[in-house]
């Protein structure tokens, strides 16, 4: 099963807990900038369809490089001193295939949200994804 679907099936099984809320992160670079789209051949050798970027600059899109595919929020309610009060966790949740390499970046991307008290790990499957949030 393809990574996508993977990441669609935990989103869809996370979905129906109330107290989760789990969003795409989409991570990459992209041009951005003025754009004009041509309807026809012009001097500058475009074809039609082509986008032509003025005043173009390099933007790079998502949390950070090794940042999870999956993340978001577990609400928890606290005990003792604040009895009924609910916080929110940081969740992230790194998708990979059954055989799926996970790189030093975001190894340490999980780490550091674990360390800092959120709740981050690697699932294959809705199954494990479920198992790891205890629902």
């Amino acid at each position: 099963m393809q990574e996508t679907n993977i990441v669609r099936k935990i989103m869809l099984a996370i979905g129906i807990n109330p107290n989760i809320r789990i969003f795409r992160n989409n991570t990459g670079s992209a041009w951005i900038g003025a754009s004009v789209k041509f309807t026809k051949r012009q001097s500058v050798n475009v074809e039609a369809g082509d986008v032509l970027i003025k005043n173009a600059r390099f933007f790079n899109a998502g949390l950070c490089v090794g940042s999870s595919d999956l993340i978001g929020m577990k609400s928890t309610e606290i005990t003792s001193d604040m009895v009924g009060q609910k916080i929110a966790i940081f969740t992230a949740i790194e998708v990979k295939q059954p055989n799926g390499r996970t790189s030093k970046e975001q190894i340490n991307f999980i780490n550091m949200v674990n360390s800092l008290g959120g709740i981050a790990f690697i699932a294959h499957s809705d199954d494990e994804a479920k198992s790891f949030l205890n629902l």
